[in-house]
């Protein structure tokens, strides 16, 4: 029986994360440079290799924290690519992660960082190997969770605006909804507490302040709660 074991081809193990940032209007990217392709326009997503002691969870937290310096965010597990061909230099099985920062805590950073680059989502260079196939499953499960989940608080930072809010929700699902509708529906739901603060620099007025409610978000994940509107149209 052991003997089966020796006879089986080795192949390497990689973990790619696909990991989303917000700006305040679009939906980011970050891509990073491997410096070994042929082309220099040709962008990787932020990867790394399993190690023998490790599970593949730890390991991509392992992963993105040498390469970002971030901890504690949002990662989850998304899919497997495996065809034979599809690293020319080895046979390598990659597994995917999806990650959520706020774009503003990576830049703290990336002065320290690799030759990593935040590109809009919707102008991104070409892609090493099958990144594209990678990104494109990573945006389908980030729009299916959001839509019923509130994961795109993620991209945030701890202290928004109703306008920022909605513009996040525009920018992931690539489509406007109407102001009035999304602020009623947000609000009713229960995810948000207003501050007694509002945002400077930006208007005489000023825009009330949010935060998430860490209870009713915990509430809200358990029971598929159904509030970004015109959802409809997407399913």
């Amino acid at each position: 029986m052991l003997e089966l074991y020796s006879e089986q081809t080795k192949c390497l193990v990689a973990l790619d994360s696909i990991i989303f940032g917000f700006d305040g209007s679009k939906l980011k990217l970050l891509l990073v440079k491997r410096g070994i392709e042929e082309s220099k326009d040709i962008w990787s997503l932020m990867g790394g290799w399993l190690q023998p002691k490790e599970g593949l969870d730890q390991a991509a937290n392992r992963i993105l924290e040498n390469l970002t310096g971030l901890q504690n965010i949002y990662l989850e597990q998304l899919s497997t690519f495996g065809l034979p061909d599809r690293d020319p230099v080895e046979r390598t099985v990659s597994v995917t992660y999806f990650a959520l920062i706020n774009v503003d805590d990576y830049e703290q950073f990336s002065a320290n960082s690799q030759k990593a680059k935040w590109f809009d989502f919707d102008d991104l260079p070409e892609l090493l190997f099958d990144h594209g196939q990678m990104v494109d499953n990573a945006i389908q499960r980030l729009r299916n969770k959001a839509a019923f989940h509130p994961l795109g608080f993620e991209l945030l930072p701890e202290k928004f605006t109703l306008p920022q809010l909605q513009a996040l929700y525009e920018a992931i699902f690539n489509m406007a909804f109407d102001k009035r509708n999304f602020s009623r529906k947000i609000l009713s739901s229960g995810l948000l507490t207003k501050l007694d603060e509002k945002q400077k620099g930006f208007s005489k007025k000023g825009a009330y302040l949010y935060k998430l409610n860490s209870q009713t978000s915990e509430k809200a994940a358990s029971s598929n709660l159904y509030f970004v509107p015109s959802i409809d149209s997407l399913v």
